[in-house]
């Protein structure tokens, strides 16, 4: 059974320990501990699941026999829980963006070659099967050569303003929500980016008191020759119905493909809430025949496949099988995504193109 340990568990921190609770539930792992260096944040999610925690996760290391580590924690501090685990020679699911610097994704991708470690991200987009099925037909040509598309996805304001005031500022819209897209994209197209330019805004945040864009608009140009305009905010109004509205579309020679992942058909209004439209797609919950809580959707599946990954590889499987065959994305596809990145803020620093 493979042993599992989480570094950060707030709010996705918390759909980790759904994921991982659950695959103990079919035998296939155990979460073991967990981690964060918030006392009341780590006491709560503690006491609530019944796990080991700790304040600091180098002792978390030393104490408890762990093959793996999902790392949860803000955007720019992948980076050092990563390499330390991969020199432990842990496996780690880490968080997207796999780092906000390329320096900091070829250290970490580095660090699990060295070490012959399963570097995953967490690129939960990709297991959407709407996104398979399109991705599926954009690979098979059914589109013909795809020549430009575009995509949104925008956050509510309290995402940035009330969830996370202490680290939004060291993040942006590209990098929080974008980057997903971005992955998309590139994983969908089987191409890196090769140029991009990128405008910004700093209105309404700046405003509140958190210094970060409110909206990036970035056009990204792909090796193969396709064009993508990523447009990404986290300022939508608080009574917008849904936390977050996204979606993209693709124009090729032969057809075009769009997706509404936000709005799938079906919404709700209600005195307490309002309008409401439901992305159970990603999560949905519910219980098994004994009451226990069991959660489905593509964002416990991507999570799920880490442990699934581990426990071929503790059978005797390959690394390279996996890379070869899996859905996961890997270190490698988190660079060139970061790589993407990147170059968006670059631009939005000196108002220019940047070649990738």
């Amino acid at each position: 059974m493979v042993k599992l340990g989480i570094i950060g568990v707030g709010k996705f921190g918390t759909n980790i320990i759904h994921a991982f609770k659950q695959v103990e539930q079919q035998g296939k792992g155990k979460l073991v501990a967990i981690c964060d260096i918030s006392e009341s944040m780590l006491k709560s999610q503690s006491d609530k699941y019944g796990v080991k925690g700790y304040l600091d996760y180098k002792e978390m290391f030393e104490k408890e026999e762990l093959d793996g580590v999902a790392i949860a924690t803000p955007d720019p501090f992948h980076k050092e829980p990563t390499i330390y685990a991969a020199n432990l020679g842990k496996h780690v699911l880490v968080e997207k963006p796999m780092d906000v610097t390329v320096e900091g994704c070829i250290e970490m991708l580095e660090a699990a070659k060295k070490n012959n470690i399963l570097l995953q991200v967490d690129f939960h987009k990709r297991y959407d099967p709407y996104h398979r099925e399109i991705c599926k037909n954009v690979r098979a040509g059914k589109f013909g050569k795809i020549e430009y598309g575009y995509v949104h996805m925008e956050d509510r304001i309290e995402v940035p303003w009330k969830w996370f005031p202490n680290w939004a500022a060291k993040s942006s819209p590209a990098w929080f929500l974008g980057i997903h897209f971005i992955d998309l994209v590139r994983w969908m197209l089987q191409s890196n980016g090769k140029r991009v330019y990128a405008t910004g805004r700093k209105w309404k945040l700046k405003e509140l008191g958190v210094d970060t864009y409110d909206s990036i608009n970035a056009l990204v140009e792909f090796k193969n020759g396709t064009t993508i305009t990523f447009d990404t905010s986290w300022i939508l109004p608080e009574k917008f119905e849904a936390i977050v509205n996204q979606g993209f579309r693709l124009v090729g020679t032969l057809g075009v493909a769009e997706c509404d992942t936000q709005n799938r058909g079906t919404i709700v209004c209600t005195e307490q809430l309002g309008m409401e439209s439901y992305n159970v797609g990603f999560l949905l919950e519910d219980e098994d025949l004994e009451g226990n809580p069991y959660f489905s959707g593509y964002g416990i599946e991507s999570i799920a496949d880490f442990v699934y990954n581990l426990e071929y590889l503790n059978k005797g499987g390959s690394l390279d099988k996996i890379r070869n065959h899996a859905i996961s994305g890997f270190a490698e596809d988190g660079l060139e995504a970061t790589r993407i990145a990147v170059g968006i803020h670059k631009s939005l620093e000196i108002g220019e193109p940047v070649d990738l």
